[in-house]
C-alpha cells in the first residue's frame, strides 16, 4: 500500500523523500516496481474468469453460494468467502427474476355486468355513456 502511494505520487515528490517519510527502503520500492503480480493475484485472475463464465451461463441469477457450488463440482478447492470477495470485486451480483403476476381471472363465479353499449361508443349527446376500466381493483 505504501509502495502504491509512492508510485502514484512520484510525479509530485521525490522518491527518496517519500521513502524516508513512509519509513520504507528505497531499494524495496524499486524491487517492488520490477516484481510482477503475485501467485495469489494470478490465481485470483484465473478464478475470476471462471466465476464470470459461470455467472454468465446462469444468466446472472447465480450468487455466491451457487457459484461456489459450481466451482466445487468442477473440482476446484476454493473457499466461499474468497468467491464472494471476487464476485464483489468483479461487480457481479445475482439478479432475481420477476415473479409472474396473474392480473385477470376469467374463470370466476362473480356476476358479470351487462354490455349495454355493444361497442357503440358514439352517442347522440354528451355524458350519455361513460366508459372506464376497473380491472386494477381487487
Amino acid at each position: 500500500m505504501r509502495y502504491r502511494f509512492i508510485k502514484t505520487e512520484k510525479a509530485n515528490y521525490p522518491v527518496v523523500v517519500m521513502c524516508r517519510c513512509l519509513r520504507v527502503a528505497k531499494s524495496g520500492f524499486y524491487a517492488w516496481q520490477k516484481r510482477g503480480p503475485s501467485v495469489r493475484k494470478q490465481a485470483n485472475l484465473e478464478l475470476t474468469e471462471q466465476i464470470k463464465k459461470i455467472h454468465q451461463q446462469s444468466y446472472a441469477t447465480y450468487g455466491n453460494p451457487r457459484v461456489w457450488a459450481q466451482l466445487r463440482q468442477q473440482g476446484l478447492c476454493v473457499g466461499q468467502n474468497r468467491v464472494a470477495h471476487l464476485l464483489k470485486e468483479a461487480g457481479l451480483y445475482a439478479t432475481r427474476r420477476k415473479r409472474f403476476v396473474q392480473t385477470t381471472d376469467s374463470k370466476h363465479t362473480s356476476p358479470v355486468a351487462a354490455n349495454l353499449l355493444n361497442q357503440k361508443f358514439c352517442r347522440e349527446r354528451k355524458n350519455q355513456a361513460w366508459v372506464s376500466d376497473i380491472t386494477y381493483l381487487k
